[in-house]
């Protein structure tokens, strides 16, 4: 499973990469993270503000930087 961190490399964009792993490690989920930073693919995804988080190519936040417990909720939804 790739998870992708879509926004310029921001400070919020960092955050949520590490939150992110965080909730992986938590769930035990075994997944690459990889950080989308080129403007034409952050538009590719439709992302109108960032940070985004996706799974494969769905977008399943937009805009925020969500807590560790977030991003679980979010992945377990996404991976059930």
């Amino acid at each position: 499973m790739t998870i992708k961190v879509i926004g310029p490399g921001c400070t919020n964009c960092e955050t949520l990469a590490k939150r992110t792993t965080e909730a992986l490690r938590h769930l035990h989920i075994d997944a690459s993270i990889e950080k989308i930073t080129d403007i034409q693919k952050i538009a590719s995804y439709g992302i109108l503000s960032t940070p985004g988080l996706a799974v494969g190519n769905k977008v399943i936040s937009q805009g925020r930087v969500p807590t560790v417990s977030q991003i679980e909720e979010l992945l377990t939804s996404y991976v059930a």
